[in-house]
């Protein structure tokens, strides 16, 4: 089962995924796609890490997604992505972000018998920066995550710690 948890900044859709994976069978699998560049973001990190329970692994994805979720197929009964908008932040910092997005929908299109719960930000539900990289990255995270929701069989809206299932 391939599901979406979709939601703003702070919104719990971490949170509420994590429920999700705690919930799963074991073998469980954390993949963080956050690098920590700041120190106010290397606090957030720090502070994830000491919620999740020690004993699920951790894999580091970096722009890599697809390889790590490859590797990882078949031998996890779940496993949890957050998140797909610090991992599209990766993969337009290289050389063929196209190419990293193709590989993670094929990766998906195959995925078999787990679960893996993805989850992103839902992004353009208000104005959007008048820069041109900001509306470039604001309108590639929202055509990664149609094209997600569009494999997904059951996604979710998180607003105010409130998850609304939309499929």
């Amino acid at each position: 089962m391939i599901a979406l948890i979709l939601g703003g900044e702070k919104s719990g859709k971490s949170d509420f995924a994590l429920e999700h994976l705690l919930a799963a069978p074991e073998p469980r699998l954390f993949v963080a796609t956050g690098k920590a560049l700041d120190p106010a973001f290397r606090a957030q990190i720090q502070r994830h890490r000491q919620e999740r329970p020690t004993d699920i692994p951790v894999a580091e994805a970096g722009a890599d997604l697809a390889g790590v979720l490859s590797a990882a197929k078949g031998r996890y009964a779940c496993v949890l992505v957050d998140a797909l908008d610090f991992w599209l932040f990766a993969c337009r910092q290289s050389p063929d972000p196209d190419g990293h997005v193709r590989a993670l929908l094929a990766c998906l299109d195959s995925w078999g018998e787990s679960d893996i719960f993805l989850v992103s930000a839902e992004i353009g539900l208000g104005p959007i920066a008048a820069t041109s990289e900001t509306r470039a990255f604001v309108r590639a995270l929202g055509e990664l995550n149609r094209a997600v929701a569009k494999r997904a069989d059951k996604a979710w809206l998180v607003a105010a710690g409130l998850p609304l299932q939309l499929k």
